[in-house]
């Protein structure tokens, strides 16, 4: 019997009756059955997660993302592979999102420490993790929240030419970067790389996020069109709220699983906007990428 027999069987005999949210009866995975079948067949567990959910049990952690999702999505989102540079207040938020949603893949880049005025905002960022690399931190945390996730993490500063090795391959691209220096090269990288980009900023009370497909104008290509960015970032300024941050990295999270998923953009792509949404006036905006 090889491993994929082995699998199924693990997985059949470990499935119990249940129910999602709204009464629909579903056949899961307790929570810890696919990690048993995975270690019974000598698989990686996010191999497994796939498999049942080839077979129509779902996961007992996935069971709250259905019926939004069915079995065939959760086991696309398993499949996809997503890179995110930046692990701060956006992309520390994003990271958990991604991880929790079920991405399998995931690529992520930061060379920076944790300081003090990180506190106030960034998810990764505690009192005992002030000097560790985020990098470090965001390893240790998706292990905690989804061990099925397979993470690669790149600890250097990218720059120039940098960007379209660490977009390479991916479904999806993600700019969480601070500040702005980098994000015309981000984005010259995304493009080089044929992936989507999702880049999300955040000033003050101000938050902005578009979609560039390859080949498209996006959030650095309209501020910057000649590849130089600004002196002095706005954020330097204004201050970088939470609530700004947070609703920042969930439109770029919904960004990036309906891409992951095969659907259309909702920022950029055809649609050519962008949302800039300023929580303290409870203000939307959709801005032309066009000029």
């Amino acid at each position: 019997m090889d491993s994929s027999d082995m699998l199924r069987q693990a997985l059949e005999r470990a499935a119990v009756s249940s129910t999602l949210s709204d009464g629909t009866p579903v056949r899961m995975l307790a929570h810890g059955a696919a990690d048993s079948a995975a270690r019974q067949a000598g698989v990686p567990l996010r191999q497994a997660e796939i498999a049942a959910l080839e077979l129509g049990l779902v996961p007992e952690r996935y069971l709250r993302n259905f019926a939004t999702l069915d079995c065939a999505g959760q086991a696309r989102l398993l499949r996809a592979r997503v890179a995110l540079v930046g692990l701060g207040g956006l992309g520390g938020h994003l990271l958990e999102g991604l991880a929790r949603m079920g991405v399998g893949q995931i690529r992520v880049a930061d060379h920076d420490v944790f300081e003090a005025t990180n506190l106030n905002r960034q998810l990764l960022a505690t009192e005992g993790e002030l000097g560790v690399p985020k990098a470090d931190a965001a390893a240790r945390r998706v292990a905690q929240v989804n061990p099925a996730v397979e993470l690669d993490v790149w600890r250097d500063r990218l720059e120039g030419q940098d960007f379209a090795r660490f977009y390479a391959g991916v479904d999806v691209a993600i700019d969480a970067l601070g500040g702005v220096a980098f994000r015309p090269a981000a984005e010259a990288g995304a493009a080089a790389a044929g992936a989507p980009l999702i880049a999300a900023s955040v000033a003050g009370w101000t938050a902005m996020v578009a979609t560039a497909l390859p080949g498209e104008l996006g959030l650095a290509g309209m501020f910057f069109p000649h590849g130089q960015s600004a002196a002095t970032p706005a954020e330097d300024v204004l201050g970088c709220q939470p609530p700004a941050l947070l609703v920042a990295a969930g439109l770029a999270l919904s960004e990036a699983v309906r891409l992951v998923l095969g659907q259309p953009p909702r920022l950029g792509g055809e649609h050519g906007r962008m949302a800039v949404v300023d929580p303290a006036t409870i203000s939307l905006d959709r801005l032309s990428l066009q000029g």
